[in-house]
């Protein structure tokens, strides 16, 4: 996802530019850990392996400064370009998550003082990246979680949830990476469940081939991770903005990271003649665009909505048109949902809506899916 997906101009309109395909623009280094983005809050993010540091890099080029890295090999380290990187091995965990663990508390002392350099105090959250499916990531992301949350609570942070974002394998990565995921991604909401990890965001990269397909090798990768990064932004971003429209605050935003499990989602809206466009929008964006699988959204008990359009386009188009597509999740996550919303002007004339669904339930059906692939012969 381009790193000007969203820019906030002097006119107080939103810019946005959604490519077909999200990539992401590198950004040259600079030399401190201020962020460079205007944001809600001040996240965090470690990656844990070559699969979480990427995330974390994706985060690096959309302005995020306070950023690491973590791995059991350094030639993996090489090929990040963050500043702060932790090599708590040597040559790698070879798919073993059981290594990579070991390496972890060997040397945990020394990665909590690395995390504590690299950042600082003003934290508000931190996020831990993993690949579910490696040795590393799968070995590191359960105690690094654990020493993300005791590092909050010595910098006195403003939540002592941790948050994680947990990328899962295409099912083509062979039986032992999707063995690694599914005790992995079991384990973490373990941690979702007892109130200690939040939000938890799932990075499925079988989705993603299923929603970008014919993609080279490096253009996967860098979509998979942008697309979460940048709508993750987007939310972070929008919630220290203000609306002449309806505001997406930074209150509604802190309230969804939260609530457990939580996906994104986003759509363009090609109509909005009939009262009903928008609505069916949100519902093909639910069905066709959430960056998860195997999530029964029936489950959630609350919800982000916000739509960015033209000024020409939010004047023109009836507030009951805009109600109904609110209405909408409602109707999806229940009476007893919450839905926040926004509406913001951008400078095109197009219409987006952009989706955030929490306090879901455990994926049972992404469970069982790599459950089995894990036992294929």
């Amino acid at each position: 996802m381009n790193e000007d997906i969203v820019s906030y101009n002097a006119g107080g309109e939103i810019d946005v530019s959604i490519p077909e395909i999200p990539l992401p623009t590198v950004v040259e280094k600079v030399d401190d850990n201020k962020d460079e983005c205007e944001v809600a809050f001040k996240f965090a993010f470690i990656g844990a392996g070559q699969g979480g540091s990427r995330i974390a890099e994706a985060f690096y080029n959309l302005g995020y400064r306070k950023l690491a890295a973590i791995n059991t090999a350094q030639q993996d380290l090489n090929t990040i370009k963050l500043d702060n990187k932790l090599c708590i091995g040597d040559g790698g965990a070879g798919k073993n998550p059981a290594v990579a663990e070991k390496l972890f508390h060997e040397k945990r002392e020394d990665v909590l003082d690395f995390m504590r350099d690299s950042w600082g105090s003003d934290i508000d959250r931190i996020f831990v990246c993993a690949g579910a499916g490696g040795g590393s990531g799968a070995g590191i992301v359960s105690p690094l979680l654990d020493t993300a949350q005791e590092l909050q609570e010595i910098v006195n942070s403003t939540t002592k949830k941790v948050g994680c974002i947990l990328a899962l394998p295409k099912h083509s990565e062979g039986n032992k990476v999707n063995e690694n995921a599914y005790a992995t991604l079991t384990k973490v909401l373990r941690m979702v469940r007892a109130g200690s990890v939040s939000p938890l965001i799932i990075l499925d990269n079988e989705k993603v081939h299923q929603l970008y397909p014919g993609l080279s090798v490096s253009q996967f990768w860098r979509t998979a991770n942008s697309s979460t990064a940048g709508l993750f932004h987007l939310f972070n971003l929008l919630a220290s903005k203000d609306s002449s429209y309806s505001s997406f605050d930074s209150n509604d935003y802190k309230q969804l990271l939260d609530t457990g499990l939580i996906v994104f989602g986003a759509a363009p809206v090609e109509k909005w003649e009939s009262p009903s466009d928008i609505s069916k929008t949100v519902r093909e964006n639910l069905r066709n665009n959430i960056l998860s699988g195997g999530v029964d959204l029936s489950t959630g008990n609350s919800a982000g909505v916000i739509l960015i359009g033209g000024k020409e386009v939010l004047d023109e188009v009836p507030q009951e048109h805009f109600d109904r597509a609110f209405d909408q999740l409602t109707r999806i996550l229940g009476p007893h949902s919450v839905v926040h919303r926004g509406i913001y002007s951008g400078d095109k004339p197009s219409l987006t809506v952009y989706t955030l669904i929490g306090g879901l339930g455990d994926p049972k059906d992404k469970i069982e899916e790599l459950r089995k692939l894990a036992q294929a012969q």
